[in-house]
């Protein structure tokens, strides 16, 4: 019985916690981190600010939480990405796919994450480093064999990566512009459709190998 009752307990920290991460990723992508108070998120989650700060008791605990989810839902979408084995054409149209849906689904962890990139990462530049920079080496490494291989095009591998975040965050952190020239209140599906497509086509067409040297 003990241990069912430890279960219960730990089930319901990590309900409440879930809770409150997902009202704090919202109000840290909409106020940044110096406009965000631990008053504030807990109100949107119902709870008092004593309540909030028993399970973070800082504001800096709660947005480092809030930053390791992002991160950790990202560098999941970009294991598919170190797969040699496979046609470079499937991994990256698989790899656009993910970080589109992304955007579409969790467009507040993307502000959240771009606005601590944005101002230089201050608070999780260490993270970033540790994290994310050797997985993307990691890639780059693929992708260098897959040009030796003849598999890939010519191309500088960091700057196609590159060209991809910006290209498919976008829909997530800019949004609002897209949707204003778009004359409409949000994007639609059909939109992330459309670009999805679009994207996926010119990233195949760059890096598909000519005729000739493919020869």
């Amino acid at each position: 019985m003990p241990t069912v009752k430890i279960n219960r307990r730990l089930l319901n920290r990590d309900k409440l916690e879930a809770g409150i991460t997902t009202e704090a990723v919202r109000v840290f992508a909409e106020c940044g981190y110096e406009g965000t108070s631990i008053a504030t998120v807990a109100d949107k989650a119902g709870l008092s600010k004593q309540n909030l700060m028993y399970y973070f008791p800082t504001k800096q605990a709660l947005y480092q939480r809030v930053l390791d989810e992002v991160l950790d839902d990202w560098l999941a979408r970009m294991e598919s990405l170190a797969a040699a084995e496979q046609d470079p054409r499937d991994v990256l149209r698989a790899y656009v796919q993910a970080k589109l849906r992304f955007s579409r689904e969790n467009p507040w962890a993307s502000r959240v994450y771009a606005m601590e990139v944005i101002s230089g990462a201050p608070l999780y530049g260490g993270q970033i480093q540790t994290r994310v920079v050797p997985l993307v080496r990691k890639d780059i490494e693929v992708f260098e064999r897959w040009i030796s291989e003849g598999k890939m095009a010519p191309l500088n591998a960091t700057h196609l990566l590159f060209a991809i975040w910006a290209m498919t965050q976008s829909y997530a952190d800019f949004s609002a512009q897209m949707a204003l020239v778009l004359n409409r209140k949000q994007l639609t599906d059909k939109d992330f459709d459309d670009a999805e497509k679009l994207i996926v086509d010119m990233v195949l067409a760059v890096i598909s190998v000519p005729p000739a040297a493919a020869a």
